[in-house]
């Protein structure tokens, strides 16, 4: 990887882009800190302090603090993701915007121009959420119609900056805007993050007890991290022959290819539905005020990943088991709406092409169909293993960080994604390079 940028830094044209990334991500971080004009910011913190379950910390984590700030950039690019999200599902189900998705680059310009759209929607709709909700709890140093409008348009503005800046990485940057901006959003807390775990396992211990728990705490994240990569590039290639064919006087066809399927097919995207479902309730009723009495306490307690692997109460560890069913799930759910065996099978047959030792059409998109189901459950079973490890280490030591095993795929995953366009924009850069002379 250092070697990459190394080469990339050498080379004129990725240099720039490489250094006006860097740029727009200092005009981000220095977003983050700008408050919302006529924002209590010792009330939000005060508040927040106050929330005993985790799902603020995990938005927290997610816009790089600046949701704790109340900044211009608390909503961050949540709105953005959560469009995309919903524009994704859409085009599986709605045809009109399906077809748009067949048309190519026309297409994906549209369906781009109406996720910009659907983004502000969203951003207006929590921003004004907020204002209001907070605004009557004392956020608002004055509470009146023109400060809830001013943080409103503030809010939505910020949302939508971030969302332009995001596209001008992709077009003039290393690429992966919108992904590379959670990122740096992500990788902004970890310090933090870090220094806490130091502070309470390590710093003010024996040197022997300090010693042995740096290295378990440095040995979980280095593994965390291998399995991440491992997960991220783990494929199964299923081998294709296409039959020769005559071609006016020419015999054509007979080449061998393969088609590769992804073991974390849906990538993170099971983990982010999973955590929002189990999370929407803990953060309608924090808004609301309400701790929930009884039965209803017990639940709220259990939707809470702060309180899973405890081994005082392991009634709320249930929470956990309906979490790892709810990525399962969602791992094949997301799977069976963006790849289709059946149209794979349809297009193969139409250029004739055959797995070796199946007939082609419907036998074949059986077997891919069978294979497919297979990949994807060891996929969940990594993600979940990923995702599961910072819980039981949260719960059985008390470990409370903002980043757990949904932020190190995210991390991995944009880091090596990104990596490998900057090696394919120097490969294309050498062969122009050759070819002019």
């Amino acid at each position: 990887m250092f070697t990459t940028l190394k080469n990339a830094f050498k080379i004129k044209e990725i240099r720039k882009k490489l250094l006006f990334t860097l740029g727009m991500l200092v005009v981000i971080r220095l977003g983050s800190q700008l408050p919302v004009p006529g924002v209590d910011r010792h009330y939000f913190s005060n508040w927040f302090a106050q929330q005993t379950g985790d799902a603020f910390n995990f938005f927290d984590a997610f816009t790089g603090g600046s949701f704790l700030n109340m900044s211009i950039l608390a909503l961050n690019i949540t709105p953005y993701i959560t469009s995309s999200i919903i524009m994704q599902l859409l085009t599986i189900a709605i045809p009109k915007l399906e077809e748009m998705q067949k048309e190519g680059e026309d297409g994906r310009k549209k369906i781009a121009s109406i996720t910009r759209y659907v983004t502000i929607a969203l951003a207006l709709i929590e921003s004004t959420a907020m204002a209001v909700t907070f605004g009557r709890g004392g956020l608002l140093e004055n509470y009146n119609f023109l400060n809830v409008i001013t943080v409103i348009a503030a809010l939505t503005a910020g949302s939508a900056f971030l969302m332009w800046l995001g596209e001008r990485i992709t077009e003039s940057g290393v690429g992966n805007g919108i992904s590379i901006v959670l990122v740096i959003n992500i990788i902004s807390r970890i310090p933090q993050d870090i220094t806490q775990l130091f502070e309470q396992f390590v710093f003010g211990k024996a040197i022997a007890v300090g010693a042995v728990a740096a290295l378990i705490i440095l040995a979980i994240i280095l593994a965390m991290v291998v399995l991440v990569i491992i997960l991220n590039d783990a494929t199964r290639k299923i081998p294709v022959q296409y039959a020769k064919k005559v071609q006016g006087r020419k015999m054509v066809g007979g080449q061998t290819s393969s088609i590769p399927m992804k073991v974390n097919t849906s990538g993170v995207i099971p983990i982010i539905f999973a955590s929002s479902l189990m999370q929407l309730p803990v953060i309608v009723c924090g808004f609301a005020g309400y701790k929930g009495t009884g039965f209803w306490a017990h639940v709220l307690r259990g939707l809470s990943s702060s309180n899973w692997c405890n081994p005082r109460e392991p009634v709320y560890s249930i929470g956990l088991v309906v979490y790892i069913a709810l990525v399962i799930f969602f791992a094949y759910f997301y799977t069976s709406i963006t790849f289709n065996p059946i149209e794979i099978a349809e297009n193969m047959k139409k250029q004739g092409g055959f797995i070796p030792g199946i007939r082609p059409g419907h036998p074949t998109s059986e077997y891919l169909t069978k294979i497919l189901n297979y990949i994807v459950f060891i996929g969940a079973v990594g993600l979940t293993i990923v995702c599961v490890i910072p819980f039981v280490f949260n719960g059985v030591f008390g470990a409370q960080v903002s980043f757990g095993g949904t932020s190190l795929i995210i991390i991995v995953s944009v880091v090596l994604e990104t990596i490998k366009q900057i090696e394919s924009q120097m490969l294309v850069r050498n062969y122009k390079g050759f070819l002019n002379d």
